[in-house]
């Protein structure tokens, strides 16, 4: 049945391949058994070993429209039969309607309200890296010393050199020496006068700060209203930049089109950025930003070869245009709202085991006593595919189209999964 799907001369020589753990660098830790070959809006199939899964992962947060949506086939095959690739040497066509209506559509569902300009590049990492130095180029611009940033403990901002410098664990951070110095960690979860004081102590130094308004790999933690309000108006007085990074919680995934949407405008950032879902899986990335950080930026400060392409940009516009729509994010708090009633009366169940259960729209944790590791691979076994956040928390952050019947099936496997663990 599901071997149909590739040649068996394919399906031989994968499999050597995944014999020999297949001939990649060593960065990741993956089950020797599963090989995706195909999936289907919220469903992955394993075509080497015929198995069938539900995903509640959706590419950690990407696939917002589905496995294979085909809407975006269509769209990469139309686009790519016309222009791929031209080069920021020139403005083309898709990049400058993306751009357009990201800024409107930002502005129409209660994000960023004076959002202006659009960087176009490739991932979260890079839209990171460029928020970074669009906040430095701003210090710098006002004193030579306005260097400094800071970010928060339990963040996770990227893995290159620059957003690996804002990111707080220390198992991403110490196997690679010496970063961008002058970062400062603090604890989102201190008293706002401490953090508040602090930042004002350190006005002449620092030139930005960044926070996930909804903390993702740290373990899904909404921060507090108050305190992105608080933070805001203290990094405003004493001109310090504010980034919101919304590479995982941003464009649909809280329920709203930003997770700063819930915000009243005086806790709007000066920088936001997105990826993962913007592309739903073609790689692009998106800084956006007010005019005054614009003002601080001069032609060549930035730059960025495939940024902005042609087609990423056809796929985007499609994404924006189909999660931009008010149905579109009722429904999403619909379906976090029925897994969260799901897992709060798991939760009654098994008190000891599940300590916690957050989130808004599909960006959900279920945190436990303990790492959910044998959770997360009975569940894997049964048919079920789930990550983990932080060092305790079981993630939901499936497919933005997910079926309720789905995500039901989906739910029932975890609940297996966790009475096979610890009933």
């Amino acid at each position: 049945m599901f071997k149909r799907y590739l040649s068996s001369t394919l399906i031989k020589r994968i499999s050597s391949s995944l014999d020999e753990k297949a001939y990649q660098v060593t960065t990741y830790a993956r089950p020797d058994d599963l090989c995706i070959t195909r999936g289907s809006n919220a469903k992955l199939y394993d075509d080497i070993n015929g198995k069938e899964f539900i995903d509640f992962t959706a590419g950690i947060a990407v696939t917002a429209l589905g496995h294979a949506n085909p809407k975006v086939a269509e769209i990469l095959f139309e686009q790519g039969s016309k222009l791929i690739h031209s080069s920021n040497l020139y403005y083309n066509a898709e990049c400058l309607d993306l751009s357009r209506k990201l800024i409107e559509k930002t502005r129409k569902f209660g994000g960023q309200y004076d959002a202006s300009k659009v960087f176009l590049c490739n991932s979260g990492a890079e839209a990171n890296e460029a928020a970074l130095k669009f906040a430095k180029k701003h210090g710098v611009s006002i004193n030579g010393k306005k260097q400094g940033l800071i970010s928060f403990e339990n963040s996770f901002h990227g893995r290159t050199m620059g957003s690996l410098s804002v990111t707080s664990n220390p198992k991403y951070r110490t196997p690679f020496g010496s970063l961008v110095p002058n970062v400062t960690f603090l604890n989102v979860n201190d008293e706002l006068t401490k953090l508040t004081d602090f930042i004002s102590s350190k006005k002449d130094e620092t030139a930005g700060l960044i926070v996930e308004p909804i903390q993702g790999e740290g373990g899904i933690f909404p921060i507090p209203t108050e305190t992105l309000i608080q933070l805001r108006k203290v990094c405003k007085d004493n001109d310090v930049v504010v980034i919101y990074d919304e590479i995982q919680c941003g464009l649909g995934r809280s329920g709203k089109l930003w997770a700063h949407s819930y915000l009243p405008k005086e806790a709007h950032p000066d920088i936001f950025t997105t990826a993962k879902a913007l592309g739903n899986g073609f790689p692009i990335a998106a800084t956006i930003v007010n005019e005054k950080i614009n003002n601080a930026l001069k032609v060549g400060d930035h730059g960025t070869t495939y940024g902005g392409n042609p087609l990423g940009c056809a796929v985007s516009k499609y994404v924006v245009d189909v999660i931009a729509d008010e149905k579109f994010l009722e429904q999403v708090e619909e379906k976090g709202q029925l897994f969260q009633e799901r897992l709060l009366k798991l939760k009654e169940r098994f008190p000891k085991q599940i300590v916690d259960i957050r989130g808004k729209g599909l960006i959900i944790g279920a945190e436990f006593s303990e790492a959910p590791t044998r959770v997360i691979a009975k569940a894997r076994e049964l048919g079920l595919l789930v990550i983990t956040a932080g060092k305790s928390t079981a993630r939901f952050v499936p497919a933005l189209t997910i079926e309720n019947e789905t995500i039901e099936k989906g739910l029932d496997i975890f609940e297996k999964a966790v009475e096979s663990v610890y009933a």
